[in-house]
């Protein structure tokens, strides 16, 4: 059985798909997109985190650790630490498990599935970037009956999202930007295989829901929402459009891993909602069906 990274399984979760769902998010991502908002999930590999308003100072980590709480670079992520903190500011993001470990815990909110006709969502990270281990979990779960959902940039070869496509009741596609230059300054990637995984996804699946960040200056422009519907109403497959206004609830989260918030990310306001009625116009009158919700 193959072996995968997960960082979180989060149930109850309203906004990864219809009904009530369980999402399980899986670790690494190439893209390092400033507004992440699960910069935790970006490394392939288990890391360790630090919550300072967390801290009592009881050195119960120091004593724990078989590195001497060494920096960063020297640790283990063994989760002594955090096995040992009392308060859970130390903490131990990615384990390694099995689908079969997964599937267990999945099937325990069945019963929310079947009242709401909810179900499962792989989100990340990119979870295509473990696509064995998916694969796995998409076959344990069809085998149950359970509905699953994909969330995904599409950040992988388009014969490893082909293949996994049979087993996918709904991909959440999520897409940043038409601009390729744009879109480097912005994820640190380019998009031209984005926009053609989109297109060739849409033909061959017709259960394709786009969410689209709204985020002020990257995309929050006239000519980018215009420039995305156009790519919208292309792929064959898209049967809802979703903008996500920008927060910045997130912000705080580079911190516990030692890392810095980027400077737009301080900078950054969300789009009045005036702003964000003017972008959804762009999507339906190209008949899309096009909701306002969440957040990115």
């Amino acid at each position: 059985m193959t072996a995968g990274i997960v960082f979180n399984l989060q149930r109850y979760s309203l906004h990864d798909g219809p009904g009530i769902r369980t999402t399980v998010f899986l670790k690494g991502c190439p893209a390092r997109c400033w507004w992440c908002h699960n910069p935790e999930s970006q490394t392939h590999t288990p890391e360790t985190a630090w919550s300072q308003n967390r801290c009592i100072s009881c050195d119960a980590c120091l004593l724990a650790c078989h590195e001497g709480l060494k920096p960063r670079d020297a640790c283990r992520t063994c989760g002594a630490c955090a096995e040992a903190c009392p308060t859970g500011a130390r903490e131990l993001l990615g384990k390694v498990t099995t689908a079969d470990e997964v599937l267990q815990s999945i099937l325990k909110d069945r019963m929310f599935f079947e009242d709401s006709g909810g179900g499962v969502t792989f989100s990340g990270g990119e979870p295509l970037c473990q696509p064995a281990f998916l694969k796995e979990l998409l076959l344990a779960c069809r085998a149950q009956g359970i509905h699953t959902a994909v969330d995904t940039a599409a950040l992988c070869p388009s014969e490893t999202l082909l293949d996994l496509a049979p087993l996918v009741d709904l991909f959440l596609f999520d897409l940043k930007c038409a601009d390729e230059t744009l879109h480097q300054k912005g994820t640190g990637l380019g998009n031209r295989r984005i926009l053609e995984n989109l297109e060739q996804l849409g033909r061959v699946h017709r259960n394709i829901w786009l969410r689209i960040p709204v985020i002020p200056g990257f995309n929050d422009t006239e000519e980018e929402m215009a420039a995305l519907a156009e790519h919208a109403a292309r792929a064959a497959g898209v049967r809802q459009v979703w903008l996500l206004p920008y927060h910045g609830t997130w912000s705080a989260k580079p911190a516990r891993l030692g890392k810095k918030p980027p400077a737009e990310a301080l900078a950054a306001q969300a789009p009045a909602p005036q702003t964000m009625e003017l972008f959804a116009r762009f999507f339906a009158a190209r008949g899309l069906d096009t909701q306002i919700g969440g957040g990115a």
